[in-house]
């Protein structure tokens, strides 16, 4: 359960090119186990889309992604900031920050929680130790 309220950051990927602004408690946020996820090591927490601006413009990314959500990344430096979708278990659309994208975030004080989305294993929720992948 989340403790503070959100506050406005800044973030980017590694080389500048890709930046926004959202605001979010940067002090909690979750992984998932799925195999994308494990992949780019995200560290993200979830915002309404009105809580996200791009500052950049949108011809620095390339994205990929299903049905439920795009993931975009710098197509300069291959960072992956943020993903876009639509989820009616997260209240509709939404936008899923890399918390470690955040310019003012030191990751140790960040409060993580996992997910197990390599087995769809969606409704036990998340817990505070990650899931096997096996």
């Amino acid at each position: 359960m989340q403790t503070t309220t959100p506050s406005k950051h800044t973030g980017s990927c590694h080389c500048g090119a890709v930046r926004f602004t959202v605001e979010v408690d940067a002090t909690h946020a979750s992984r998932c186990n799925c195999r994308v996820c494990t992949k780019i090591a995200g560290t993200t927490a979830i915002v309404k889309p009105a809580a996200f601006t791009l500052d950049s413009d949108p011809a620095a990314l390339s994205q990929y992604g299903n049905e439920i959500g795009q993931r975009y990344f710098c197509s300069r430096c291959g960072v992956h900031c943020f993903s876009r979708g639509h989820l009616e278990q997260l209240g509709g659309d939404f936008v899923s920050v890399a918390i470690n994208c955040i310019d003012d975030i030191e990751m140790l004080s960040v409060k993580v929680l996992y997910w197990d989305g390599r087995h769809d294993n969606w409704a036990a929720g998340p817990r505070e130790t990650p899931w096997p992948i096996a």
